[in-house]
């Protein structure tokens, strides 16, 4: 059965674990799953509009990536390869349905906080905020500031230029900023990353 964070007696890397599994092992691939579901999961969540939306994007990347393992070009670690497979699946499914309506930011957008200093409110206000984004600065700011993504990588990853990402990051900040500089900045670029600063 899969194990999770890599607790199986074998502890394979993720490249090992990808191998077997186009060599034909049933488990493996459960197994670089369940290693990484929880992260992958709060990025469908992010990166789509509602939790539904989230895990049918998740359930679609991961079975694009199943069917697809043989293709990997090593070229990038696993976990990129499956980072970026989850966003291009969110991406794909809020165009299919052209569910993606923007909604001005501003002060308001998180409502009443009744502890600013609360880290999950202070990531629940962050997530409010970034589903306010257009879907493409949204899909730019996560992967370069939450993600860790390079502006190269990103730019690779959503197809566009990387002068692209650098001025759809710079307006996601911009108004992320407008609509969560009032909660002060330490808890908030915790949440969103240090290129957000």
């Amino acid at each position: 059965m899969g194990s999770f964070g890599g607790c199986s007696g074998h502890d394979r890397t993720d490249a090992q674990l990808l191998a077997a599994h186009v060599a034909g092992d049933r488990f493996a691939f459960e197994e670089l799953f369940y290693r990484y579901q929880p992260q992958l999961y709060r990025l469908a969540r992010i990166t789509s509009r509602c939790p539904d939306d989230a895990r049918d994007a998740l359930q679609d990347a991961m079975l694009s990536a199943h069917c697809n393992a043989a293709r990997f070009r090593h070229d990038c670690s696993v976990s990129s390869w499956l980072h970026r497979i989850v966003v291009n699946a969110c991406l794909d499914r809020l165009r299919r349905h052209k569910a993606h309506p923007t909604t001005p930011l501003d002060g308001t957008a998180a409502g009443c906080i009744a502890d600013p200093a609360s880290r999950v409110v202070t990531a629940i206000v962050v997530e409010r905020a970034l589903m306010r984004l257009p879907v493409d600065q949204r899909a730019a700011v996560v992967a370069v500031d939450m993600q860790g993504f390079s502006i190269a990588e990103t730019a690779r990853l959503l197809g566009v230029p990387e002068g692209t990402v650098k001025s759809r990051c710079a307006r996601a900040r911009t108004k992320l900023a407008g609509a969560l500089g009032y909660l002060g900045t330490p808890a908030v670029t915790a949440e969103v990353g240090p290129a957000a600063r």
